[in-house]
């Protein structure tokens, strides 16, 4: 019982603060299933899984508001999931810390930009969605799906930036992007590929569906009242924490 607490007290707020900005539930959720006792590739695949209540909880939120066109989420799905099944077969192969201390930086880097971009993602200006500059952006939505994939923290914050930078999203729209198709159907095609080759801790799955659920929900209600300008905040706060934690772990 005090292990289900941690875990649904643990997966409440790293969903809460990801489905807010974007991304980042692997900053507390993932560790906290090592400390607990779990082997790196149990946690992984354990965290994919719970990772998907997450995707539903900011579904049920965010599908109130019609922000996602089908034209530009099928896009968003075709580019991506080979890339997330590619980096879900091969991230078990690949040294931890290297890819850990690249992903510290990269991370790092997306909230220094944004911190520096006063105006980015506070509008709407759609681009890039035909000929070259959608090609363009498909393979960037590619190389996202491989690190969804294989990385355990932040990476719906790089499938954010993409939107808002390559593709000219807001950040509301950028957000609901991510929760639903990045946490929703990205995640679960990972959970799936870890769950078949990898070991997953069912037994602590009921604590973690219910934190990320809910989470979720309560994460993605707070960023559309509070609006773009909140966001992009609460994102940069994310970034620099996990750029910060991955590089100094």
């Amino acid at each position: 019982m005090p292990d289900q607490l941690i875990l649904f007290a643990a997966s409440l707020a790293a969903n809460f603060l990801s489905a807010l900005s974007g991304g980042g539930a692997g900053l507390i959720q993932f560790p906290v299933l090592i400390f607990l006792g779990l082997s790196f590739g149990t946690a992984l695949a354990t965290h994919k899984v719970a990772s998907v209540a997450l995707g539903l909880g900011a579904t049920l939120r965010h599908l109130k508001e019609s922000h996602l066109e089908r034209r530009f989420a099928l896009i968003i799905l075709g580019a991506g999931l080979p890339g997330v099944v590619l980096g879900a077969l091969t991230i078990l192969q690949v040294p931890e810390r290297a890819a850990t201390l690249a992903l510290g930086w990269l991370t790092l880097g997306l909230g220094v930009y944004s911190v520096f971009k006063p105006q980015l993602g506070q509008t709407y200006a759609p681009r890039h969605q035909h000929g070259t500059g959608l090609l363009i952006g498909m393979a960037g939505l590619f190389v996202v799906g491989v690190l969804n994939g294989s990385i355990t923290s932040g990476t719906g914050l790089f499938l954010t930036i993409w939107l808002i930078r390559w593709f000219g999203l807001d950040y509301t729209r950028a957000l609901a992007y991510t929760l639903i198709l990045c946490g929703l159907v990205w995640n679960g095609t990972g959970a799936l590929v870890l769950g078949v080759i990898g070991t997953v801790a069912w037994h602590w799955m009921p604590a973690l569906l219910a934190g990320s659920l809910l989470g979720g929900y309560l994460g993605s209600h707070l960023a559309i009242r509070k609006g773009n300008l909140w966001i992009k905040r609460s994102f940069e706060i994310v970034t620099i924490l996990i750029g910060l934690k991955l590089i100094f772990a």
